[in-house]
């Protein structure tokens, strides 16, 4: 498969855990950039003011902000990401990549990010079982930073070692799929 085509998916604020758990047992993870809340805390329990997107995230920075607000969280300490998918996710049952699609009850409209104001962190490895977005990154969540060419965001540095990774069914046995391969990119 040669095509690596990324779809926008929005927006989240996130309390960063720095450093990393020690249970992780990675030492040259620092920070974790995850996609999923397991162990980077989502800003809080955003889904019943049903703001999102059809990625289960947000179309804005403004939007997330306005959600943060909605909470009475401070967002003033949380940390702003961006995030793109891999138009495919990865059927371990079949082996094969199957193309995705946000929920289609929820507008989904994602602003681009100013290129300027992103820095790539990394690739993530995200399970979407229930489909109801994301949930566990197996790279934190289970720890398999430990075990695989992880950076020190708890991700992979490149789409091709998590494209590999995920066929070489390095993340079997972790949670149960599908797996999609999420760019994480940090907003300033």
């Amino acid at each position: 498969m040669t095509d690596d085509t990324m779809i926008p998916l929005g927006y989240m604020l996130k309390a960063v855990t720095t450093p990393a758990p020690a249970w992780m047992k990675s030492p040259q993870v620092r920070f974790v950039h995850s996609l999923s809340g397991c162990v980077s805390a989502n800003f809080g329990d955003y889904i019943n003011l049903w703001q999102h997107n059809g990625w289960w995230l947000f179309d804005s920075p403004a939007a997330v902000r306005h959600a943060a607000e909605s909470l009475s969280v401070p967002s003033e300490a949380l940390e702003l990401f961006y995030y793109e998918a891999f138009s495919r996710q990865f059927n371990e049952d079949s082996k094969s990549w199957e193309p995705i699609e946000p929920e289609t009850s929820f507008a989904t409209q994602v602003t681009l990010p100013d290129q300027t104001r992103v820095s790539l962190s990394g690739y993530d490895v995200v399970t979407f079982f229930v489909r109801a977005g994301p949930e566990c990154s197996p790279l934190s969540c289970n720890g398999l930073a430990a075990s695989l060419p992880a950076n020190a965001r708890c991700l992979f540095d490149n789409f091709d070692l998590a494209r590999s990774a995920v066929e070489n069914g390095d993340f079997a046995n972790s949670e149960p799929g599908p797996f999609r391969i999420i760019a994480v990119y940090k907003v300033s």
